[in-house]
């Protein structure tokens, strides 16, 4: 019977993302096991007080980048 070895190499990275007051805005975490991303997950933060997280999956997250960019195309103050 052979040893063998498993290491799993995790990353937890977490974004937090704020109006210019700080009382509203959102936060983004990502797990990234062996190199490649296995979970992202995003949760609104209003005061104190944060949801529950939604957990994306890559298509979902490249349509939030769509949606993002197609907003950010449009001149305004919002």
């Amino acid at each position: 019977m052979a040893l063998r070895r498993q290491k799993s190499n995790i990353v937890n990275i977490g974004m937090v993302i704020l109006n210019e007051d700080e009382k509203a805005g959102m936060t983004v975490d990502q797990t990234v096991l062996n190199g490649k991303s296995a979970v992202v997950s995003f949760r609104l933060v209003n005061g104190g007080r944060k949801s529950a997280a939604v957990k994306l999956d890559r298509q979902a997250c490249e349509d939030l980048l769509e949606a993002v960019t197609e907003i950010l195309a449009t001149e305004g103050d919002f």
